[in-house]
C-alpha cells in the first residue's frame, strides 16, 4: 500500500499498511536463525542468552528492557501484556529474567509465528506465548493483566485514545502500563507526517501533552515520563548504519528497490531526530483505584 495522503486512509487501511510494512521487515527471525547459525551455534542449543544478542528489535536493545523492568518493578507474579510484541524479543528476556507469565500481542501473522519459532527455540514456550490480533480491539477479558508494556510500536496505531482505553479495560484496578513511544514536540507537518507514514508507517504522532490527555480520560495517570530524545538519537544513527551494513541480505531477499526505499524513508526519519522535530520518551502509567 501506498498512499500520498494519508489524512483520508481510513483506520484499517492503515493497520493493514503497517502489517504489510512488517511482512517485509529487513530483521525477520530467520535472519535471526541465520545470524545464530553464524555463531557456529546449532539451533538445538539456542537459549534465551543466544537470543537476545539478535532479536531485540528496539531503541536500546537488553538495556532498555532492563530500564522499563525497573520502572515497573517486574516480579515473578506480574501477568505481562507486550502490546505490539514484534519477533518476542523483550517479551522473551522478561520472563527470563523476572519468572513472570507474559502474552505477546502483534498484529502481524508472520511476527507472531516467527516470536513463537524464537520462543520454542530458546525453550520459553511454557512462560511466553503470543497472539495475532489489534491493539484497538484487544481479545482479552477485563482486568486480565498487571502490567502491560510496549516499547516504539504505539506510533504505528492511528485512533490512540481508543488504544489507551483498550489498554485501561484489561488492567486491574493499580495496574502499570510502561511504554516507550516517537513523539513530536509540537504538531508535524502535513509533509513530514505523509512521509513518515509512506515510508515507515507511523501514523498520528503524538505529543507528551496527547498521552496525558488521553490516560488522563482512560482512568489513568502519569507517574513519570523520561524523555529520551538524546539516547534515541545516537541510536537511530547507528542503526540506519546498521541497516545499510544488512544491503546484501536485503537486497537478496526482497530486491534493491525495497532497500532503496527504506534506506530513504529512514534517512528522513533519523533527520527529524536530528533536527529536534521529532522526540521520545518512557512513560510510567497507572490504572486508577
Amino acid at each position: 500500500l501506498n498512499c500520498t495522503e494519508t489524512s483520508f486512509m481510513t483506520g484499517d487501511l492503515r493497520l493493514r499498511a503497517v502489517e504489510h510494512f512488517y511482512d517485509f521487515h529487513p530483521i525477520s527471525a530467520q535472519q535471526i536463525f541465520d545470524a545464530v547459525a553464524a555463531r557456529g551455534i546449532a539451533r538445538e542449543h539456542i537459549t534465551e542468552e543466544v537470543l537476545q544478542r539478535h532479536d531485540q528489535d528496539h531503541y536500546g536493545g537488553t538495556a532498555a528492557v532492563d530500564r522499563l523492568m525497573g520502572e515497573a518493578g517486574v516480579t515473578a507474579a506480574d501477568r505481562v501484556l507486550d502490546i505490539c510484541s514484534g519477533l518476542g524479543g523483550p517479551a522473551r528476556y522478561l520472563a527470563w529474567k523476572a519468572g513472570c507469565q507474559v502474552t505477546g500481542l502483534d498484529l502481524t501473522a508472520s511476527r507472531v509465528e516467527g516470536a513463537t519459532a524464537l520462543t520454542e527455540a530458546a525453550g520459553l514456550a511454557d512462560m511466553v506465548q503470543f497472539r495475532q490480533g489489534n491493539a484497538l480491539a484487544l481479545p482479552f477479558a477485563d482486568a486480565a493483566f498487571t502490567l502491560a508494556i510496549s516499547q516504539e510500536a504505539f506510533a504505528h496505531i492511528p485512533d490512540k485514545p481508543a488504544l489507551v482505553a483498550g489498554i485501561a479495560r484489561v488492567l486491574q484496578p493499580g495496574g502499570r502500563l510502561v511504554f516507550s513511544d516517537i513523539l513530536s514536540r509540537e504538531r508535524l507537518g502535513a509533509d513530514d507526517a505523509r512521509r513518515l507514514f509512506d515510508g515507515m508507517r507511523f501514523s498520528e504522532i503524538a505529543t507528551e501533552a496527547d498521552y496525558r490527555g488521553w490516560l488522563h480520560a482512560a482512568g489513568m495517570h502519569v507517574v513519570s515520563a523520561t524523555d529520551l530524545s538524546e539516547e534515541w538519537t545516537r541510536i537511530l544513527v547507528e542503526r540506519h548504519a546498521m541497516y545499510r551494513s544488512l544491503r546484501e541480505q536485503t537486497v537478496a531477499r526482497l530486491g534493491l528497490e525495497h532497500f532503496e526505499r527504506y534506506d530513504q524513508a529512514y534517512e528522513h526519519f533519523v533527520g527529524l531526530y536530528r533536527s529536534g522535530v521529532l522526540a521520545g520518551a518512557l512513560f510510567h502509567v497507572r490504572r486508577n483505584g
